[in-house]
């Protein structure tokens, strides 16, 4: 099943050769610089990517959409979600681990 991405929203990061946590690090920077909705294309070759990229995606509020293996490194899509709350980066939880209620 192919995904039709539009290409007006779309970045591409290269984090092959970085090693935990250096890709989401990465990733997390670019994709608040991109607005709710884009597209960020991710390769990675640190086999850890492949579990913090998705479990990242989904405790800062974006779709990781999938991932694929081209030429020995993972190409991992990601659409950004909406904007944070404010007072509150991105993928970061509070200090107990625990969401406020």
């Amino acid at each position: 099943m192919a995904m039709m991405i539009d290409r007006t929203d779309f970045a591409e990061l290269d984090t092959r050769g970085l090693i935990c946590p250096l890709p989401v690090l990465r990733a997390r920077k670019v994709l608040l610089g991109l607005p709710p909705g884009a597209v960020l294309r991710v390769l990675a070759d640190d086999p850890v990517a492949l579990i913090d990229l998705p479990h990242f995606c989904g405790q800062a509020g974006h779709v990781h959409l999938g991932v694929t293996e081209d030429g020995g490194w993972q190409v991992h899509l990601i659409r950004r979600g909406a904007a944070p709350k404010a007072g509150r980066p991105a993928g970061m939880g509070n200090a107990s681990g625990s969401n406020p209620a």
